[in-house]
């Protein structure tokens, strides 16, 4: 199953996304958007949280973004309308992240994402040699965290400048990673607007026991 339906602290974990929104009434709509084969995804599970859904992901998440972005637009979404991305994979998403992000950005003239100074030190790994194991990694160079940010969801830009950025990469043979990223590639400075560690990405097995610690004691 994939890990967006998990089960954590007793709820799918979509379902804390979700609910963040729900509780935000200033938007008009939050839109689902699934993979056109997703056989998992069951609406009564999300009883009374409003959302619509539409089955136009695509192979990436720059495809299934820009899809989504036309599915918009059916719904009556203009290109200067904002629109935030979000990441169902980071349950820890709380109204309160929401509406700072939106708040510090609703002026904005580009817009912008949640995102948190790196903290650890950062390591380059080595390229591998033939005659060396894969999981032997070792480490070739310290690199310098200054100035240095992790980019989490969601990420909030204009409609059209969103979709238009979009096309550029796609134009120009990038598959980029986030939201942000293809709106650089137009050659704009998204902001930061400074997260919480709640918000972290699921990634790894150990990180549902992380995520359901924390959002049993927000419970």
């Amino acid at each position: 199953m994939p890990k967006q339906y998990q089960t954590i602290a007793g709820r799918p974990m979509l379902a804390y996304s979700l609910a963040a929104f729900d509780a935000c009434s200033e938007f008009s709509q939050t839109l689902v958007v699934l993979a056109p084969d997703d056989h998992h995804f069951d609406a009564r599970r999300f009883a009374g949280l409003r959302f619509a859904v539409e089955r136009c992901g695509g192979a990436s998440r720059q495809a299934s973004v820009y899809n989504g972005l036309l599915a918009l637009a059916r719904f009556g979404a203009r290109d200067d309308d904002w629109v935030l991305v979000h990441d169902a994979a980071r349950p820890g998403i709380t109204p309160e992240l929401i509406r700072k992000l939106v708040a510090e950005l609703r002026d904005d003239t580009v817009g912008g994402i949640l995102a948190l100074p790196v903290a650890d030190t950062l390591k380059r790994v080595a390229p591998t040699m033939p005659d060396v194991p894969s999981g032997d990694a070792r480490v070739a160079r310290t690199e310098s965290r200054d100035g240095l940010w992790q980019a989490q969801t969601p990420q909030m830009f204009r409609l059209g400048m969103l979709r238009e950025a979009i096309e550029r990469a796609r134009h120009d043979g990038h598959d980029l990673t986030d939201e942000a990223s293809a709106v650089e590639w137009l050659g704009h400075s998204p902001k930061l607007v400074q997260g919480s560690l709640r918000n972290f990405k699921v990634t790894y097995p150990e990180d549902f026991a992380l995520a359901g610690a924390i959002l049993s004691a927000n419970a």
